[in-house]
């Protein structure tokens, strides 16, 4: 990688990382669950009627299978999310974020939104906003692509 490529790379992975901390931080400082809880209950509710596939989360979540079955139980035993099995193909697993949920969600997305404006979105304008995003959405596609057989 040429230098400036890298300092891009790098640069976005440290500020990446840096505001996950913070966010992390200030959730915790309002007695909030950790930032994937977060995550995992606005991925079942953007789903059809709050439910996504077990799989399917996985993968819109970009997290590892093994990893959000053991999320997923932990929020499943705080009442936040539930699991059901199809009644068509036994083998499918689904999870369905609960009303208990969403309202953690909600709170945690005010901490979580108002840290992502200041500590991120402010330096940059609504212009350039708009190119990051399209650009790290064309990056993420090549990924998903290039992982495909």
């Amino acid at each position: 990688m040429s230098r400036p490529e890298a300092d891009l790379w790098f640069s976005f992975v440290r500020a990446h990382r840096s505001i996950l901390k913070e966010i992390e931080r200030r959730l915790a400082a309002e007695k909030l669950p950790p930032y994937a809880w977060y995550d995992v209950l606005w991925g079942l509710e953007t789903g059809p009627e709050g439910t996504r596939r077990m799989h399917e989360l996985a993968d819109r979540l970009a997290i590892e299978r093994y990893n959000l079955t053991r999320l997923v139980d932990r929020l499943e035993a705080q009442g936040l999310v539930q699991r059901s099995r199809s009644s068509e193909d036994g083998r499918a697993a689904f999870a369905s974020i609960s009303d208990q949920g969403r309202d953690l969600r909600k709170q945690m997305w005010q901490v979580y939104q108002s840290t992502v404006q200041e500590l991120f979105l402010s330096a940059f304008s609504e212009q350039e906003q708009s190119q990051f995003a399209q650009r790290l959405d064309q990056a993420a596609r090549q990924a998903r692509q290039s992982s495909k057989p």
